[in-house]
């Protein structure tokens, strides 16, 4: 197998472009590593968005350098759901047919953009958000990524942009999981969270597309995105500020359906709540989700979850838990849920990349709080327990789910 090994000749000044905003404890770190093993030939275009024009990048191959594979020297027991600096990020850009390049991966830095960028000005951007497991024997799993494919591309055709194909996407993300490899903790220490993102970088300053898109992927290691873990989480619910509104965004992951709900959420943390559940705009009655995830109700045999119907994001991780709780023998409802169904259920628990399966432990409601149960439900326990052990390849995948890296 051969190895990349770039060498970039720049001129001008290269640390607007590359160099990190701070001299990170993680910096140094990444330096001693300049070489790496990838199973797909690495495409370079003469131009990113990291990049002038004026930088050339030179490939050289060569079978005798060593890959760069050891773990990173962090604390693997005390990570977060916060950004780590890691060594390389990939990017490719669309041409004017739309079709977008090869791409190639560079060292992990700030971007460069015009303030004119579509995205900066009008918000016109989608990202999605995956993840990579390490297994004990040293492969690397990635978890259904044609999927998240297929939404990038639903979203992009929303926000009126072109978008790269499933194949390319899929082959992006094992380039980067790869290129970062020591950045995937241990198994059982967490995992190495993918942030894809397609980007409308052409400039613009009346209200139109951009000329221009940029294809994007960066990655971290995290831990759990609720500090809580398993533990159940405490909801309130949001009776007046919505998440989404019927014939806009709410069904895709376009960047800007995020920041409106951060004021919402912020007052509902300072008062000691894990999240907000927010409700349908029209009728202020139905449940849509929590402002990052899904959500699902139990009562009895039956699991209940609401219908996407444009406000709601079709989550993966809601689609693998539908189809997993149905081969267990549950029956699962994808339908209106009412407020007052919540003040009856068994259990409550959140989906989603990052937050996996969350319990619920309580939900308030106009200043009343519903509890479940003394902990983490039986179901919710069993969900998360075969979800996470397909993701993590403890065991046999027989739907065919998850992509080996070696």
């Amino acid at each position: 197998m051969e190895f990349a090994l770039v060498h970039c000749r720049l001129h001008g000044n290269i640390s607007q472009f590359l160099s990190p905003p701070f001299r990170s404890p993680f910096y140094d770190d990444r330096r001693r590593y300049s070489s790496l093993k990838i199973q797909n030939n690495l495409h370079f275009m003469s131009s990113t968005v990291l990049m002038e024009p004026s930088a050339r990048c030179q490939v050289s191959r060569s079978s005798t350098f060593q890959e760069a594979s050891e773990l990173a020297n962090i604390n693997w027991d005390n990570i977060a759901f916060l950004p780590i600096p890691t060594d390389f990020l990939y990017a490719a850009k669309s041409l004017e047919d739309g079709i977008f390049t090869k791409g190639q991966l560079q060292r992990f830095g700030p971007i460069h953009m015009s303030p004119c960028a579509g995205v900066l000005n009008y918000g016109q951007g989608v990202f999605e958000g995956m993840k990579a497991y390490r297994k004990a024997d040293g492969s690397i799993l990635l978890f259904r990524p044609e999927e998240n494919g297929l939404r990038m591309r639903m979203g992009a055709e929303r926000m009126c942009m072109p978008a790269p194909t499933v194949e390319q996407f899929v082959d992006a993300v094992k380039q980067t999981v790869l290129a970062n490899k020591r950045w995937i903790p241990p198994p059982g220490k967490g995992s190495l969270y993918i942030r894809p993102m397609l980007l409308g970088t052409g400039s613009v300053l009346g209200l139109a597309p951009a000329s221009e898109y940029t294809f994007l992927i960066f990655v971290s290691p995290v831990g759990n995105y609720f500090k809580e873990g398993l533990a159940p989480l405490d909801l309130i619910i949001e009776t007046e500020i919505h998440r989404a509104i019927p014939g806009g965004t709410g069904g895709v992951k376009a960047i800007g359906n995020y920041s409106p709900v951060l004021k919402a959420q912020s007052i509902a943390k300072d008062k000691g709540y894990s999240d907000i559940l927010y409700l349908d705009s029209a009728h202020k009655k139905y449940v849509e989700e929590v402002s990052s995830c899904n959500i699902f109700v139990v009562k009895h045999n039956i699991i209940s979850t609401p219908t996407v119907s444009g406000t709601i994001l079709p989550g993966i991780t809601r689609k693998s838990i539908i189809e997993i709780a149905r081969r267990q023998g549950f029956q699962v409802e994808e339908r209106l849920i009412s407020v007052e169904e919540l003040l009856v259920a068994d259990e409550v628990f959140c989906t989603g990349t990052a937050v996996v399966v969350s319990p619920v432990g309580s939900i308030t409601y106009l200043e009343k709080r519903i509890k479940y149960g003394n902990g983490v439900g039986i179901v919710s326990q069993q969900l998360y327990s075969a979800l996470t052990s397909l993701q993590m390849g403890l065991t046999e995948d027989t739907m065919g789910w998850t992509v080996v890296l070696d």
